[in-house]
């Protein structure tokens, strides 16, 4: 049997016009008393009438875009290009939607929050940017919160993120994924090309999507070349060090990674930011790049060919993506088969590789 609005008002102990007052996001509420009745929404996991709420909402102006961190580069090409299409539908003129930036810090709880808003807002849209937080529990309220907005009507859109499930998404949620295991094995059989053989991996965050699949793209290069997951020149654990995506994490990841294994000759970066940070950290140390340890990145961000030595990295179309995310979440796209699309990525290389040099006498 279906949950009623009377059952979650009846859990939370509230008025079943409380609870639409909630739902609404259209008459003041107390906050403890919001918090019930979300809480009874949640583990009811009570679901809006689809057809009767359309008629009320789901057909607002607004559209909002997640990211982690609105600073970032990467996540600002890909507010730039969705901005565009939302605007102003890729004409460049006025007549699109108002596009909503909210930036989430990187944080679990600030992503839900902002879904709860934008379901409160009636928004005719969300896209989910950036990397997914693989925790079951924040997955399982994301899911929650997107099965109540995909009911309203809301156009769900993820964008260089994977997929929500395997399949056919009954929500009909739609998403632009990167390749991002493709680029990153890539990026590592460039450097085993090169004959490099102790080489380390400054990470990000270990409970992201992206993190996953770029370091499985990694590992399964070393793997092809017989290094194998644990022991000898292969122990990719020991050559790990997982931090944020920024260039602070770079900068340590480089020195502890040095401490851990003083041979290694390249590091692999989880993104030209962080890279940035991995070249400062050597160049401190008093290493030449590449001469003495290669460094790559990954994203092919605006600044890379400016670095010194210009970085050698994996180009990731952002604009094109935010685009085509921005075109499907205006409904102008036609929808690719499976609900999934994949944006390739092609490896750039610059100065910052080079043969390892021969070892010190």
């Amino acid at each position: 049997m279906a949950v009623t609005l009377a059952d979650v008002a009846a859990r939370a102990g509230v008025s079943s016009a409380t609870v639409s007052r909630v739902l609404n996001g259209n008459y003041p509420v107390a906050g403890s008393t919001r918090e019930r009745v979300q809480r009874a929404v949640e583990e009811l996991d009570y679901v809006v009438n689809g057809q009767a709420r359309a008629l009320a909402a789901a057909t607002s102006d607004l559209v909002g875009v997640l990211v982690n961190d609105v600073a970032d580069p990467f996540f600002g090409l890909v507010a730039s290009a969705l901005q565009s299409e939302i605007g102003t539908g890729g004409t460049g003129r006025a007549g699109g939607k108002l596009a909503v930036v909210c930036n989430t810090g990187g944080s679990p709880e600030a992503e839900l929050t902002y879904l709860t808003l934008l379901e409160r807002q009636r928004a005719a849209g969300v896209v989910l940017t950036g990397s997914a937080v693989e925790n079951e529990a924040h997955t399982t309220a994301v899911l929650a919160r997107l099965t109540r907005l995909a009911a309203s009507g809301t156009r769900i859109v993820l964008c260089g993120r994977p997929p929500l499930v395997a399949g056919d998404d009954p929500l009909g949620v739609l998403t632009v994924a990167f390749d991002n295991r493709g680029g990153a094995r890539r990026l590592t059989e460039h450097l085993l090309s090169l004959g490099h053989r102790r080489i380390g991996y400054a990470a990000g965050p270990a409970e992201r999507s992206t993190t996953r699949h770029r370091l499985e793209g990694h590992r399964e290069a070393l793997a092809a070349h017989g290094l194998g997951p644990a022991g000898g020149a292969g122990d990719t654990a020991e050559l790990t060090v997982h931090g944020r995506y920024d260039r602070a994490s770079g900068y340590d990841a480089a020195l502890e990674l040095l401490r851990r294994e003083p041979g290694t000759t390249a590091i692999v970066a989880a993104n030209d930011t962080v890279a940035l940070g991995v070249c400062a950290a050597l160049r401190a140390g008093g290493f030449d790049i590449p001469g003495d340890v290669s460094v790559v990145g990954f994203d092919d961000l605006p600044f890379s060919v400016d670095a010194s030595p210009a970085l050698t990295t994996v180009r990731v179309p952002l604009l094109a993506a935010g685009m085509l995310a921005g075109r499907l979440v205006m409904g102008r796209q036609e929808p690719p088969p499976g609900g999934v699309t994949t944006v390739g990525t092609e490896l750039i290389v610059r100065g910052s590789t080079a043969p390892p040099a021969p070892p010190r006498r």
